[in-house]
């Protein structure tokens, strides 16, 4: 590939999915520093990707996706793209880049329509492999000769997260000074299990209300089902939810200190950023976090070893809400002390 060729990096589902694959970013740039990165995806994750110095130029395929197939064609070929990686299956993007003429198109060998449309296939299969989601979407840089296996350790200084937007003037109000600003982000859209509110209340009732200052974190209906989490007494706990859009949300988070949720993008933002970051999980493949551990200097998380078989067909996980509250407060602890922060 030419050293100045401009690549695409298709991804195009969750916010936390898009986190795991900016590293592919980092690690082109390396390879041929002078290529330019475009990062194709959903409209509403733009703030995250822009906030990686790795990323050239963002195209929102929500608006793409709304013009003629004959409109799509000229978008992508405007990019004059040498390269496009298709890291998110999607045949109608793959379709739209052979049809633009990209050169080089990299997809997986498991999907039918990627040997109608793909130029190159990796052997890929996610389902059943053991290695993490960020290091399954490396290997589809080996048509670009970038092979190896990569340590999830050397992955995490390959995020680039270093353009974040300074914190609002009111969101500051967010955090104080004197204590551990943590952040709890309980809910997750249905895109994880869910760790349950009443473990979430709990835990803030074992964290010492003179060491922690907490903020709830999520949508403006995340934060009516949230409501038991907030009472007067709880004058350690702030109410955030339906506040923030997802760059104030950004910044926050590399404004505070820690955060913990379930398998959730905030997570995986807050691991990327070097925060203490404490995922909760489920242990079921292909949800479990040997595939989607928070990846970070800092981050960490807890799952029950047991098997979860049983909570397949439901959102409403007993295997995850079997962590124990006080356990979380005793790992969060630990991390502080690794960490020094006390």
């Amino acid at each position: 590939m030419n050293k100045r060729g401009k690549i695409i990096i298709s991804r195009t589902d969750g916010i936390g999915d898009v986190v795991l694959t900016l590293p592919l970013a980092g690690i082109l740039k390396e390879w041929y520093p002078d290529c330019k990165i475009i990062f194709l995806g959903r409209g509403y994750t733009e703030p995250i990707v822009k906030c990686s110095k790795y990323i050239d130029e963002f195209l929102d395929w929500d608006e793409i996706e709304n013009l003629t197939e004959e409109e799509q064609k000229k978008a992508l070929r405007k990019t004059a793209a040498d390269v496009i990686i298709h890291v998110f299956p999607n045949k109608k993007i793959a379709r739209t880049a052979k049809k633009a003429g990209i050169p080089l198109r990299i997809g997986t060998s498991h999907r039918i329509y990627s040997w109608w449309f793909c130029n190159r296939n990796v052997n890929l299969s996610r389902k059943n492999s053991p290695l993490h989601e960020v290091q399954l979407n490396m290997k589809l840089l080996e048509p670009l000769g970038i092979v190896g296996d990569f340590s999830l350790e050397e992955i995490s200084g390959y995020f680039g997260l270093t353009k974040i937007a300074q914190l609002p003037e009111w969101n500051s109000g967010l955090l104080v000074k004197d204590k551990f600003n943590l952040i709890l982000h309980p809910k997750t859209k249905g895109s994880a299990r869910e760790w349950g509110i009443e473990n979430f209340s709990k835990l803030i009732d074992f964290l010492p209300s003179e060491q922690y200052h907490i903020i709830i974190t999520g949508t403006a209906d995340e934060g009516r089902q949230l409501s038991a989490l907030f009472s007067e007494e709880r004058k350690n706990v702030i109410d955030a939810t339906g506040k923030l859009d997802l760059s104030e949300l950004i910044s926050l988070i590399n404004s505070a200190d820690g955060l913990i949720a379930a398998s959730t993008g905030p997570i995986h933002i807050a691991a990327a950023l070097g925060k203490i970051a404490l995922g909760l999980y489920a242990p079921m493949k292909p949800i479990h976090p040997g595939r989607w551990a928070p990846i970070g200097k800092n981050a960490c998380f807890l799952v029950l070893d047991k098997n979860c078989n049983a909570c397949r067909k439901t959102l409403d996980c007993e295997c995850i809400r079997s962590i124990l509250p006080e356990a979380v407060a005793e790992r969060l602890m630990e991390m502080r002390r690794k960490k020094y922060i006390i």
